[in-house]
């Protein structure tokens, strides 16, 4: 049965995140926290997070197949669904070939790593793929739960509703900014954008099917692309694109909190869920 992540989220990497902070945004509402990056295939750190909490949902957002043996984290997967059934949901991806050496034939191994997967017993509706392109999504919606699109618009979601149909999950993640000042908005968001996906190969082939140009993708990103990409401004504003990825299909948002170095995420969080509460007022999140 899938996890019931809810219809808002939050995206954030491990350092970001502990066991009060788990237990605060499920308060908010959120159903689900997305662990962000490439967490080693043990996952410990879930079982802590979800022991935290009493309903939230705890997701991957990825494990890189390169970097874990598929065996280790369909072990992982079975400790944390023993222990809250539930409540977790696998998110895996191939990654980028400019940080991986083994990188060779991807979808090929995308496909051998979940044969593995499912013949350890991972139910394919606690699994979720990285997905961007259609190839990939059209994997994710037969042999998992959905795609976790990263980086996306939602025009995105809209395209990937249409071809995957509406069974599969999708869970964009989204980026944000709680500041009415766009200059330091847009300061803030290329500090997480350009590097290292602006240079990365698959992001780039994405963002150009999407209808952005080469001097949109070049050097800092035009700021028409980062404003896409980051939603800024007042909380309506700021959190207008994860309304408008839900509106085009997505069944769930990870939004992704940008701050001011060092500054305490809660308030911001609490901005996030109450905005979004506001916009689709007739949905629960």
């Amino acid at each position: 049965m899938r996890p019931d992540l809810g219809r808002l989220g939050i995206w954030a990497q491990e350092y970001k995140l502990n066991p009060t902070l788990v237990a605060e945004l499920e308060a908010m509402g959120y159903g689900t926290v997305w662990l962000g990056g490439s967490p080693d295939g043990d996952l410990r750190i879930i079982d802590e997070f979800l022991g935290a909490a009493t309903r939230l949902v705890m997701a991957t957002g990825i494990v890189n197949i390169w970097r874990d043996e598929a065996t280790k984290v369909a072990a992982a997967h079975r400790r944390i669904s023993d222990a809250f059934p539930g409540r977790f949901l696998l998110g895996i991806g191939v990654g980028h070939p400019e940080r991986t050496s083994q990188y060779q034939r991807p979808y090929a191994s995308l496909v051998s790593y979940l044969d593995i997967l499912e013949a350890e017993g991972v139910p394919k509706d606690e699994l979720v793929l990285a997905a961007l392109g259609p190839k990939v999504l059209q994997l994710a919606a037969d042999r998992t739960a959905g795609a976790h699109p990263y980086l996306t618009t939602p025009e995105h979601t809209r395209r990937a509703r249409q071809l995957v149909g509406p069974e599969t999950l999708l869970a964009p993640e989204q980026k944000g900014v709680l500041t009415t000042d766009a200059q330091r908005a847009r300061e803030l968001a290329r500090s997480v954008v350009v590097f290292p996906y602006l240079s990365r190969i698959n992001y780039l082939q994405n963002l150009r099917s999407l209808g952005w140009t080469d001097n949109d993708v070049a050097g800092d990103g035009s700021d028409a692309l980062i404003d896409a990409l980051v939603g800024h401004g007042n909380p309506a504003a700021a959190t207008a694109p994860i309304s408008a990825h839900l509106d085009a299909g997505a069944d769930h948002v990870a939004a992704q909190l940008i701050t001011e170095p060092d500054v305490d995420p809660r308030a911001g969080y609490a901005t996030i869920a109450e905005a979004v509460l506001q916009s689709q007022s007739s949905k629960p999140l």
